[in-house]
């Protein structure tokens, strides 16, 4: 009974094939469980997927620390805010209440699929690579980094909360409908943005995945487990760094679009330091440096936290915070670095076995 145990659960690419199916048929089949509301958000939870998936390819491979990856989801979202509130073809609110009578020519662009879309890449790739380049090329790397990442998400929050007569303030971009006019909130939009997130996020993984396999995937594996030693093999650093940098926040901008499509409006939160860390813990969680580690901790980590602010609304985060405690004490490589310690209990099961 025990070699059969042990046959059944050998650790090899099959077995984990085989659970990663099994997830992907029982996320696609949610909707069939779940009223309208729940699917609703779960779509948003795919789309934070996306963003800490973001993350973690410059964190876990290429071991770039940003606290300010938030930036880049918020800039996604905000073109995704402007395209969806200028399809009514009115003057937007916060555009009339400053004396506007007709949207600025450069701001009525983004009324345009053909534009718009692609600036949902290309904005925060802009950004990254002006907050990027100068960066790496002073040598700025580590803890720094991530000091100057989160300084920098905070002056863009600011400026965003500022600049009121063009991004709302604090109010953001709200009332908006989603794709051809339907709102996000209605069944006829809910569901088809339900599974268009999870094939871009699956798209997304194997992009990230494409790139750990390439010659400059490799070298951004290197960055990470050692810059000095790549240097002194004759590389430089500076290009990939900024290259990924710019990847990963053009990832970022369409999670943040996305979720923007799903929830209804717009607000400079999402550039905010808070949503910075709710990406770092997301990664942490499912696991760092691991390709489908950061989709579970989104999962897992905002579900939970759903649960419980439902359940017990006044201690909810004293709970969660609890939660992520005991879970950096009992798995400190996340969810996804129990496989390993599962596969060497099942391997020595095999060997006490192999030795009756």
């Amino acid at each position: 009974m025990l070699k059969l145990l042990a046959d059944h659960f050998a650790p090899d690419r099959r077995t984990r094939r085989l659970a990663t199916l099994i997830g992907l048929i029982l996320l696609l089949a949610l909707p069939l469980g779940f009223e309208t509301f729940r699917v609703q958000i779960f779509g948003q939870y795919l789309a934070f997927a996306i963003a800490a998936l973001s993350l973690n390819l410059i964190w876990g491979y290429a071991g770039i620390m940003s606290l300010g990856h938030a930036l880049f989801f918020g800039l996604g979202a905000y073109v995704m805010g402007y395209y969806l509130k200028l399809q009514n073809g009115q003057v937007p609110e916060f555009l009339a209440m400053n004396g506007y009578t007709q949207v600025p020519y450069l701001l009525d662009a983004l009324r345009h699929p053909w534009i718009a879309f692609p600036l949902i890449l290309i904005v925060p790739a802009v950004v990254a690579f002006l907050i990027g380049w100068p960066t790496f090329r002073s040598g700025i790397k580590g803890v720094y980094f991530t000091i100057l990442s989160q300084a920098l998400a905070l002056a863009f929050y600011l400026l965003f909360i500022n600049q009121q007569q063009f991004t709302g303030g604090t109010s953001g971009i709200y009332n908006y409908a989603s794709f051809f006019g339907i709102r996000a909130a209605k069944p006829a939009m809910v569901y088809p943005m339900f599974y268009v997130t999870i094939a871009i996020m699956i798209g997304v993984i194997f992009l990230i995945r494409w790139i750990l396999r390439t010659r400059t995937g490799q070298v951004l594996q290197a960055i990470g487990n050692g810059e000095n030693r790549l240097k002194y093999l004759g590389f430089d650093p500076v290009p990939y760094k900024v290259f990924i940098f710019c990847l990963s926040a053009s990832i970022a901008g369409v999670g943040g679009a996305l979720y923007a499509a799903q929830v209804g409006g717009v607000y400079p939160t999402y550039l905010s330091i808070q949503y910075s860390i709710f990406m770092v813990i997301w990664v942490a969680a499912g696991g760092l440096g691991t390709l489908l580690g950061p989709v579970v901790g989104a999962l897992l980590i905002n579900s939970a936290g759903t649960f419980f602010s439902e359940k017990l609304p006044s201690v909810w985060w004293f709970i969660l915070g609890g939660i992520l405690i005991a879970m950096v004490f009992a798995f400190p490589k996340g969810v996804s670095g129990m496989i390993p310690g599962f596969d060497r209990m099942v391997e020595r099961l095999r060997q006490k076995v192999a030795t009756r």
